[in-house]
This record gives C-alpha cells, structure tokens and sequence, in this order.
C-alpha cells in the first residue's frame, strides 16, 4: 500500500492547498486585489487576477501618457502579491517594488513599472510580458490585464445641485460629490480574451475589496467583461471595504456599495458577501440588497488587529475558505476576537 502523501504547510502554517484547489478569478486592481490575492494564496494557487488598466497617476500614468502603453502599476502590484514566499520571491518582489527616489526623470518611478514596460516592448504581447515577470518571481497564478487597451473613467459627479463630468481614474476617485453614470471610454472596448476565458473557466470570482467605482465597478461597466460574468457558472463573491473612501464613497453604507453593483449589472447574481461586523451600518439592510442579488452575508472578523483600516491576509483567507467551503454564519459579537472563525 502507498503511505499518504503528507500535507505540507505554507510559511503561515496553512496547509498548502497547491493545484489541487478552486480556480479562483479575482478582479480589481490595487491595494484592495492585492489584498485579495494575499489571501487567496493560503486557500489555492489556481489564482488569476484581471486587473483594471484606467490608472492615469503617477508612474503608472506617466508610462501611460509617454508610451501609449497599459498602466502597469496595478498589474505590478497584483504580480507582487502572489510571489511565493521564498528568499528568491521575495527578494524579486522587493526589486519589483522598488520606487526611486531622485530629482531626475526617474524619481517616483516603480522599477517593476519600467520592467513591465520593457518586456512589453521587447516581446509585443502585454500577457506575455506579464507572464515571464511571473515566472521571475515564482507567482502562484497569473496576471491579465482587462482590456487590451488602456481605458479612461468618467463620472458625474453631482454635490448639491451642481453637476460636472469628470474625466479620469485620479480626478474621478478625488472629487467630492455623488457619483452618477460612470462609465469607460472607449465605451465598446473589448475585454481581453483572456480574461473571458479565465473567467469561463473559474469555480470561483471574486469582487473588491478595493476603489468601488475605480476599480472594481469597471469590471461591470466593460460590456463583454460584464456578459461573461453574468453568464458564468462560477459562484460570485464580493468583499466590502472596511472604510469609506474619501472622495469616492463618502457617506454610502456597506449595503449601498451592493446597490451599486446592481444598478449596473442588474442581471448579475452573487452567491456570497463578506464584510466585517465593524464595518456594517444595518446588518438587515445589507442582507436584503445581498437576497436581491442571490446571495448570503458572511460577517467575519477579517481587519488587522492594529486598528488600521487593513485586510488581515490570514483573517480573510479564513473568510474565503468558510465562503469557498459553503461554511456560511455570523460571528459571535460577544466572544473574543481570536476565538472568532
């Protein structure tokens, strides 16, 4: 008889989970998909991230406008958070990550940026590109950009009873006002196939956390990126913020964030909502919109412990694998945080 194949257990004491577990399609772009990412790790690595390519700051926005080429900031960033854990990774992802810091051209500059950039034109293919910087880092997944082609946000930003289109992903998400009729310029641009494809092929996608109208309503607004992600088999899960974001989403509670994910893509069905308890104005209200829309509310402790409005990886990864597993229940408000699920 063949003995067992032991279970070997990731850096965090995680057990690894390696091919073996659900394809997983993570979109968003940022701090938020990145935290995403570093939490799906401990639960698969048949991760692929589809990352929002609107970003116009800084130097993503600088490579952009220079050499009419995809922002590669987010798509840096998610590359970097799913770098495995040894010193060879993690070494290549402090290098990805490296900002100069001078007075001349490029100061501010993301050195994984200039990479991204590089390969891009040396090889002609922005999805190869990013596959060969993950190969560098050992990632556990793939990057895809969204589109082929680097988009523009715009919004309506209404405050009071004045009105004002603003274009662009920095200008959109720092106006202060309600946002109405976001929307992508070129309007009928077409989702990378790729990203359709691993969208098809997923057990499992997953929203936000992250910008909600920069970043992870984009997804919906894109036409062929929203019809495979209402036609998908895949079930849907959604992470909400843990804060409002300045600017962006001032003054909406967690159950207007779901509104305003079916106000786009009415035909969309979710199947889960995870969101912290300390985060959640009016638990009923949020789990009638979530009804709405097909889904339960799974309330899990998943901040830092720090006070910070940050993602803990091990806390949300435990929220994903009860989410992933069908383990669906409130926590217990009176006990301990660390006896919590």
């Amino acid at each position: 008889m063949t003995a067992p194949r032991a279970t070997t257990l990731d850096a965090s004491g995680w057990p690894r989970r390696g091919e073996e577990g659900p394809a997983v399609v993570a979109l968003g772009g940022g701090h938020g998909l990145a935290a995403s990412l570093q939490a799906l790790r401990h639960v698969t690595h048949r991760i692929t991230a589809v990352v929002t390519v609107a970003d116009d700051g800084g130097s993503s926005g600088r490579l952009r406008r220079e050499f009419d080429c995809l922002p590669p900031g987010d798509l840096r960033m998610a590359l970097a958070a799913l770098t495995d854990d040894s010193e060879w990774g993690l070494t290549w992802r402090d290098v990805l990550q490296h900002r100069f810091d001078g007075e001349g051209e490029l100061d501010n500059h993301a050195l994984g940026n200039l990479l991204i950039l590089a390969l891009w034109q040396l090889l002609g293919d922005e999805v190869e590109g990013l596959d060969w910087v993950g190969r560098l880092l050992s990632i556990h997944g793939r990057v895809l950009p969204m589109s082929a082609e680097p988009l523009v946000i715009e919004a309506d930003i209404v405050d009071g009873d004045g009105r004002e289109r603003v274009t662009g992903q920095v200008a959109v998400a720092m106006t202060h006002g309600r946002m109405e009729n976001v929307g992508i310029v070129p309007a009928e641009a077409d989702a990378h196939p790729e990203a359709l494809r691993a969208i098809d092929d997923a057990d499992w996608v997953v929203l936000g956390p992250g910008s909600w109208y920069t970043s992870v309503l984009p997804h919906l607004i894109l036409p062929s990126m929203q019809r495979a992600l209402v036609s998908t088999s895949a079930r849907k899960a959604v992470v909400l913020n843990l804060d409002r974001q300045d600017g962006e989403t001032d003054g909406m509670t967690a159950a207007d964030h779901l509104r305003v994910l079916r106000e786009y893509a009415p035909d969309l069905r979710l199947d889960v909502v995870i969101a912290d308890p300390s985060t959640v104005e009016d638990v009923d209200d949020l789990e009638a919109v979530a009804a709405s829309m097909g889904a339960v509310v799974l309330l899990r402790q998943v901040r830092t412990g720090d006070g910070l409005c940050h993602h803990d990886p091990l806390r949300l990864a435990a929220a994903f694998r009860d989410a992933l597993e069908g383990v669906v229940g409130d926590v217990d408000e009176d006990a301990p945080a660390d006896a919590r699920p």
